[in-house]
C-alpha cells in the first residue's frame, strides 16, 4: 500500500478525474454570475442564428470565479472545439501562428492570463482578431519577406485577473467584455450543497 502524505504537492490521477467531473459543462449547471451567463446566452444565440463565430470575449475578475469554466461551457454551447493556452506560454509569433492555423471554423481559442501575453505576439493578435489573417516576417535583412496567412474565423476568449494590464488596442478588439464578481453567501451555500450531492 502506498502512503500518501497530505502535504505532498503531486497531483493524484483520481483527483484530476474527479475535478473534471465536478466542473459544469453547460450554462444550466453553472452556479453564480447570472448576469454574465444571461449575456453570454444572448450572444451565443445571436451568433448561432447568424451562423457566424461568436464575437471575441474578454472575461475579467478575481481568480477562482469561473473564467476557465465559462470558456469551456461557451465552446460546448457553440458545439465547437476549444483550443487552450496561457499568455506567458505564447512567447513568439510562430507559436501563435501554429495555434491559429490549426483552428477550424468558429472554434474557440482560450488564452488564460491574457494580460501576460508578449507585446510582440499581442500585435500579431490584432489582425488575427479583426481580419482573421496573420502577417509573419520570414528571415531578416535583405532577404526578409512578409507572408500573409489566412485563418478560419474563430472566437478568442481572453481571461484576466488584471484588466488594467491589458493594452487599449487589445482590449478594444473584444466585442464582449464581461466582469465576474464574487459570489453571495447564498450562491456559495448552493455550490457547497451541489458538491456534497456528488
Amino acid at each position: 500500500m502506498t502512503e500518501i502524505h497530505i502535504t505532498d504537492p503531486t497531483l493524484i490521477e483520481d483527483d484530476i478525474i474527479i475535478e473534471r467531473s465536478l466542473r459544469p459543462s453547460h450554462f444550466d449547471d453553472f452556479v453564480g454570475q447570472s448576469d454574465v451567463v444571461e449575456n453570454l446566452k444572448l450572444y451565443i444565440d445571436a451568433a448561432n442564428k447568424r451562423d457566424e463565430a461568436l464575437d471575441h470575449v474578454l472575461l475579467f475578475g478575481p481568480p477562482g470565479l469561473g473564467k476557465t469554466t465559462l470558456a469551456n461551457i461557451i465552446s460546448k454551447e457553440l458545439n465547437v472545439n476549444l483550443k487552450q493556452s496561457s499568455g506567458p506560454v505564447i512567447d513568439r509569433a510562430g507559436d501563435l501562428a501554429g495555434m491559429l492555423t490549426n483552428i477550424q471554423g468558429k472554434d474557440v481559442f482560450f488564452i488564460d492570463e491574457i494580460h501576460r501575453l508578449n507585446s510582440v505576439v499581442e500585435e500579431y493578435m490584432y489582425s488575427a482578431m479583426e481580419d482573421f489573417q496573420l502577417e509573419i516576417m520570414i528571415d531578416s535583412g535583405p532577404s526578409a519577406r512578409s507572408v500573409q496567412l489566412n485563418i478560419e474565423p474563430f472566437t478568442l476568449i481572453g481571461a484576466t485577473t488584471r484588466l488594467g494590464n491589458l493594452t487599449s488596442p487589445l482590449r478594444d478588439r473584444f466585442g464582449v467584455v464581461l466582469r465576474l464578481t464574487f459570489m453571495t453567501r447564498k450562491i456559495c451555500f448552493r455550490l457547497l450543497i451541489d458538491q456534497l450531492k456528488f
